[in-house]
């Protein structure tokens, strides 16, 4: 995969044609952050973006920043606007950043055009307008007039094919990929092409949701964990009593066949042979640890057996791969699996890489972020990835 990054405008800075300096340059980022009552909960994804920002700023490019930020569905919804994040990137990062109020239209662009170098506009949601998940070409033009230059540094959307990711690249003089995303790609890369034995940590509610994923890491893993709801649905194509847990049940067929690929494949494939159990979901109620869970109750986390026998092969792994919780984690009486998976992942001298929002939660709570090889900003984007399956914002860069 050729793409034009940073350095290669950055080598140009200070000649007589200097590709930056003055240029309007529009960065996608990823800043959908968690917010509560208009506060900010997490600020981890805006600081994985300011990299890229505050080189270019630093090369005297003026910037033109967007981002989504939840599923406004293509109408103005006040909590989600990006208006509480201007003021803490330019916190964090030291630079004059203002808001505009939208991301189209002459009073946004006038603003973009009066940007001084090393300035940064930070435009409304993106997906306040139902062009941008439609990838209207209009919607794309109107972006890219913004710009001289683009920039795709948002990895976790690069599996969209919206206007800002892919429409508008084609009408911009040159695109590149900013710092983030080529990160992310290198280390992914060691997932696709692993050191062996890789290790993959598969957990979640559902099966359907990581039903392509599981079939190619059936193919490409020496071992694969499953955890989460999404092994109960496993444990019943096995005819294993399973009692109230959640269970697809038009996805047993399929797990069955997983379970057939997996075997025929030579990967080990790890599932849960003791659970812990409640009737509750809160917390709240009685739980107890079983090998076979009984009926009325509903397996809520894997058990410490289990936990012991994940965390062993993390130790053992030379690459690793986690994506998803083992059980409901951010329930305290039902986290300890996660928390003992997450603990075996950071000790282990393993290449690691954990993606998801959940499992970033998990490590963030537990504070072991920086003990873990790589932390992907892109949930879906990184198990399209690790599939090998082309995503459209990074092709929209290889034009």
């Amino acid at each position: 995969m050729k793409l034009t990054t940073l350095d290669d405008w950055l080598s140009g800075v200070g000649a007589s044609t200097d590709p930056i300096r003055g240029r309007r340059v529009f960065v996608r980022a990823d800043l959908n952050v968690p917010l509560e009552a208009g506060k900010i909960v997490d600020d981890t994804r805006l600081r994985a973006s300011l990299g890229t920002v505050k080189r270019l700023c630093a090369a005297g490019a003026r910037v033109i920043l967007a981002s989504h930020l939840g599923r406004p569905r293509g109408e103005r919804v006040a909590s989600l606007s990006l208006a509480p994040i201007a003021p803490r990137l330019a916190e964090l990062s030291g630079l004059p950043v203002a808001f505009a109020p939208d991301s189209v239209g002459k009073a946004v662009a006038a603003r973009a055009n009066a940007l001084a170098e090393g300035e940064v506009l930070l435009l409304e949601n993106l997906r306040f307008h139902p062009g941008e998940t439609a990838n209207e070409p209009e919607f794309s033009r109107s972006l890219a007039s913004l710009a001289d230059l683009y920039v795709n540094d948002a990895f976790g959307t690069a599996h969209r094919a919206h206007a800002s990711t892919a429409g508008m690249v084609e009408h911009v003089s040159s695109a590149a990929a900013g710092d983030l995303m080529l990160n992310e790609i290198r280390n992914l890369n060691a997932i696709v092409e692993p050191e062996r034995p890789l290790l993959c940590l598969l957990g979640g509610a559902k099966v359907s949701d990581k039903l392509g994923v599981l079939r190619n890491l059936a193919e490409r893993a020496d071992l694969l964990a499953i955890g989460g709801a999404m092994a109960y649905t496993f444990l019943a194509a096995r005819n294993e009593a399973v009692g109230d847990s959640l269970v697809e049940a038009q996805r047993i067929d399929d797990a069955r066949a997983l379970i057939d690929r997996a075997e025929a494949d030579r990967c080990k494939l790890l599932l849960p042979t003791d659970h812990v159990v409640s009737q509750s979901l809160d917390g709240t109620g009685e739980t107890k640890i079983v090998q076979t869970i009984p009926d009325g109750w509903r397996g809520v986390d894997i058990g410490p057996e289990t936990a012991a026998r994940y965390a062993d092969a993390a130790r053992t792994a030379r690459t690793i791969f986690w994506n998803g919780p083992m059980g409901i984690f951010e329930v305290e009486p039902f986290s300890k699996g996660t928390q003992e998976v997450a603990q075996a992942v950071a000790q282990s001298p393993a290449t690691s890489v954990v993606g998801g929002g959940d499992s970033l939660a998990a490590v963030n709570r537990l504070g072991i972020g920086d003990r873990i090889g790589h932390l992907s900003t892109g949930g879906g984007a990184s198990l399209e990835f690790v599939q090998g399956l082309r995503l459209p914002g990074l092709a929209a860069l290889e034009h």
